[in-house]
C-alpha cells in the first residue's frame, strides 16, 4: 500500500476507529458513520491496528466505495474513503478542515426489562375458510427508496412513516378489493421480513451482506454463495449485535395500528420466529462480544419477542405469525454444519436432531401462556427467487414431531408447490391446530382457476375439515423488499381468485 503525505481532499465525516480490525467492529463503525453520507461524500477514519491495511481495500472493491488515499504516521494510518466512486463527487467543493464530522456512536445503551407485560385486548375471531396473504406485498419504488434513505439515517423517521402509511393504505386497499378475510399491512415499512428488527432492537444495527466478508473464513466461497442471489449483496440488509439486546420501542406496533384505521377486519402481524433471529444474529466476531453463545443470546431474543407479542395482542392483533422458514433448511440440507443464504439465515448449524429441539424449545418459550388461537408459525422452503429448481423440497414429516409439540394454534405451511411434498402427511396434526394450506404458488405470474384451488383446498378439507382450514399463498408476495417475487397487480389476483374459491366452498364444501 502506497501512503501519501497528507490527504489532498477534505472529509466530510471522521472519527477514530482505535485499535479495532474489520473483523471486530471497525467495519460496524464504519457503516454507521458512510450511511449517512450522500455519494461523492468522503469519510476518514483512524486505525492503529496493522490488519486494516489489507482488509479495508479488500472491504472497499466489494462494496463499491473507492479508497482515495492512505497516511501514516507511527502506528496510526489515516484512510480517506469515497462513499461510491470518486467520481460521483463532481463538482462538489472540498469541505474545509475544521469542520465538524458528523455526531455518530456505536455505544450500547443500558437495557430495560419491563416488570410487567399487558394482557391481550379482545380482537375479531378468524373464520373457518378465511382468506389471508402470509405477510408480504409488493412495495411501490417510492416505498423502497425511503426503505434505502431511512435505513442510512438520510430520512427522519417522521417523514418515513408519512410515506409508509401511503404504502400501507395502498397495500391494505388492494388486500380488500380481493376480499380477503384477515388483513396485514404489507410488511411496508422492512427491508425484508426478518431482517428489520436490527434497525429497532436497542444495541443492534443493519450492515449489508457486503460487510461481512472479513469476517467469514473463506471469502471466495462466501462471494460466490452471495453472487447466487438474485438481488444484490450490498442491497441485503443483515442485523449486527454489538451489545444486549432490548426492546425500548416496538418492532412492529406501527404496522398494526396503521391496519387497524383503515379496517374493522381481523389485522394479522408476522414476526421473525426465535430460532430465525437466533441463526440471523449469532456471528461470531460480532455477537461474541456481546453474549457467551448463541443460546446465551437466544434468551435474550425470547424476551424481547415475548414483549412484543404480548403488546401487539394486547393493540388488538388477531393473529400474531411467528415466521420459521429455516426449520425446512434444517431437515432439507443434511446433517453437516453448513452454511446457507436461506431467507436471510447466514450462521452455521448443528445437526438436525439437535436444532429443531432447540427451535422448539425457543418457540414454546416465546409463546408460554399466550392464547393459541392468537397464535400461529409459517414454515416454507425459502422465498428469495423464483427459481423453484434452487428451492429446498422436501415433505413435512420430518417436522411433525416439532408441530406436534409447538404451543400455536395455526400452522400456515407451503403447500401449493410440488417441492412440499404430499399433504395426506399433515392429517397427523394435533386436532387443536387450524391447517393454514398454501394454496396458489406466490412465485408464478399464472393465476390459478378458481376451480384448481378449490380442488386443493377440498383435498385438505377432506383431512382435517372445513372448520380446522384457512386459506393462504404459499408464502409472501415480497418477502425481500428489493426482490419481490411478482407484481402487486398479480398479488391481487391471486388473492381474489383464493377469495372466490372460498366463496364456492361456504357454498359447497
Amino acid at each position: 500500500m502506497e501512503y501519501v503525505e497528507r490527504h489532498t481532499i477534505a472529509a466530510d465525516a471522521w472519527f477514530d476507529g482505535g485499535d479495532l480490525d474489520c473483523g471486530n467492529g471497525l467495519l460496524l463503525l464504519i457503516r454507521q458513520h458512510i450511511d449517512p453520507l450522500e455519494p461523492g461524500q468522503l469519510l476518514e477514519f483512524t486505525s492503529t491496528e496493522i490488519s486494516v491495511e489489507e482488509d479495508f481495500p479488500a472491504w472497499c472493491r466489494l462494496t463499491g466505495n473507492e479508497l482515495v488515499s492512505v497516511t501514516r504516521r507511527d502506528r496510526e494510518r489515516s484512510f480517506l474513503v469515497c462513499k461510491g466512486p470518486l467520481t460521483a463527487r463532481g463538482g462538489r467543493q472540498a469541505a474545509a478542515r475544521g469542520r465538524p464530522a458528523f455526531v455518530t456512536s456505536r455505544a450500547t445503551v443500558p437495557v430495560h426489562v419491563p416488570t410487567s407485560l399487558p394482557p391481550p385486548a379482545p380482537a375479531p375471531a378468524i373464520p373457518p375458510l378465511a382468506v389471508m396473504g402470509i405477510g408480504s406485498w409488493p412495495r411501490p419504488r417510492w416505498m423502497l427508496a425511503a426503505i434505502h434513505e431511512h435505513i442510512e439515517g438520510r430520512l427522519s423517521d417522521e417523514a418515513f412513516e408519512v410515506t409508509a402509511e401511503d404504502a400501507t393504505r395502498l397495500a391494505v386497499a388492494a388486500q380488500l378489493r380481493a376480499g380477503v378475510d384477515v388483513v396485514t399491512d404489507g410488511e411496508q415499512r422492512r427491508d425484508n421480513y426478518a431482517s428489520f428488527v436490527g434497525s429497532r432492537l436497542d444495541n443492534c444495527q443493519l450492515i449489508p451482506l457486503t460487510d461481512l466478508l472479513p469476517l467469514v473464513d473463506d471469502p471466495e466461497q462466501f462471494e460466490a454463495e452471495m453472487r447466487s442471489l438474485d438481488v444484490p449483496a450490498s442491497q441485503v440488509r443483515h442485523p449486527a449485535v454489538f451489545g444486549p439486546l432490548g426492546r425500548s420501542r416496538p418492532l412492529a406496533l406501527a404496522e398494526l395500528e396503521a391496519v387497524r384505521a383503515l379496517t374493522d377486519k381481523p389485522v394479522k402481524v408476522a414476526l421473525p420466529g426465535p430460532y430465525l433471529l437466533t441463526r440471523i444474529m449469532w456471528m461470531e466476531c460480532i455477537s461474541d462480544r456481546a453474549y457467551r453463545s448463541r443460546e446465551h443470546l437466544a434468551e435474550d431474543i425470547v424476551r424481547v419477542l415475548r414483549e412484543e407479542i404480548h403488546g401487539l395482542l394486547a393493540g388488538g392483533a388477531a393473529l400474531v405469525q411467528l415466521d420459521e422458514p429455516v426449520l425446512s433448511e434444517v431437515v432439507f440440507t443434511g446433517t453437516k454444519n453448513t452454511r446457507s443464504f436461506m431467507c436471510g439465515a447466514l450462521s452455521d448449524k448443528g445437526d438436525a436432531a439437535h436444532e429443531l429441539a432447540f427451535a422448539t424449545d425457543l418457540l414454546n418459550r416465546v409463546t408460554a401462556g399466550l392464547p393459541t388461537a392468537r397464535l400461529a408459525l409459517h414454515v416454507c422452503r425459502g422465498n428469495w427467487t423464483r427459481d423453484e429448481a434452487v428451492a429446498l423440497t422436501g415433505d413435512y414429516g420430518a417436522l411433525l414431531p416439532v408441530f406436534e409439540r409447538l404451543a400455536v394454534g395455526t400452522l400456515l405451511l407451503e403447500l401449493c408447490t410440488p417441492r412440499a411434498g404430499d399433504l395426506g402427511i399433515l392429517k397427523a396434526l394435533p386436532p387443536a391446530v387450524r391447517l393454514g394450506v398454501g394454496i396458489v404458488n406466490q412465485k408464478r405470474e399464472r393465476i390459478e382457476p378458481v376451480a384448481e384451488i378449490v380442488e386443493r383446498a377440498r383435498r385438505a378439507i377432506e383431512l382435517v375439515g372445513p372448520e380446522r382450514v384457512v386459506l393462504t399463498p404459499d408464502c409472501g408476495f415480497a418477502t425481500f423488499a428489493d426482490n419481490p417475487v411478482t407484481s402487486a397487480p398479480v398479488a391481487e389476483a391471486k388473492l381474489r381468485a383464493i377469495a372466490d374459491a372460498a366463496a364456492e366452498l361456504r357454498r359447497r364444501p
